[in-house]
């Protein structure tokens, strides 16, 4: 049986640092399983749903912060790397923060929304939701452009997430504690493509 990624990762936690600080700005790494990967920039419809998202959550929620292109420690002993969308937190959490934050406190969601390239379903869909309920993130908020869907993924337990229900676009959808917004997902409708 061949050993997976994770177990002989492809490099180092600090080489795949090193790389991705002389990376072009133009390009976005993340190191997931083991494997170093490339997200794709976001394009327009991308950056209208992230701002839909950072306006609910800063009228109901205006003690917290939507920190986008949030670098995370994240999977089993913090030795994966994920470039969030976006990541939610109280106010001045990531004060004097480098990079890459640990998210033992204080990150209550992580937000992904779906870019059309190869790697979307298993990064976002499989890769990203493990890493982020082993990290101990308390909500991981999917937006996937190719279902129409949020999917709320939440009560991380033994390195998964208990509960994953889906909602289409236009439905509203109620995000658990610790998070408490309940968005409305009707303007989601305008972006699909």
């Amino acid at each position: 049986m061949t050993p997976s990624t994770e177990e002989r990762p492809q490099m180092s936690v600090e080489d795949f640092e090193e790389i991705e600080r002389h990376a072009p700005e133009t390009v976005r790494l993340e190191f997931i399983n083991g494997r170093l990967e490339v997200k794709a920039m976001p394009d327009g419809n991308h950056g209208e749903i992230f701002m839909w998202l950072m306006r609910q959550c800063m009228q109901q929620r205006p003690d917290l912060n939507l920190m986008p292109e949030r670098g995370l420690k994240v999977e089993k002993y913090r030795k994966g790397r994920a470039r969030t969308d976006g990541a939610l937190a109280p106010r001045g959490h990531f004060k004097g923060h480098g990079e890459w934050s640990a998210t033992d406190s204080g990150v209550l969601m992580a937000v992904e929304i779906t870019s059309h390239d190869a790697d979307t379903d298993r990064r976002d869909r499989v890769d990203k939701p493990l890493g982020y309920a082993e990290a101990g993130i308390p909500v991981y908020l999917l937006i996937d452009r190719d279902s129409s869907t949020l999917t709320v993924y939440s009560e991380p337990k033994g390195g998964t997430y208990q509960q994953q229900p889906s909602y289409p676009y236009g439905a509203t959808v109620a995000l658990p504690d610790p998070v408490g917004i309940a968005l409305d997902t009707e303007e989601l409708k305008d972006y699909s493509d």
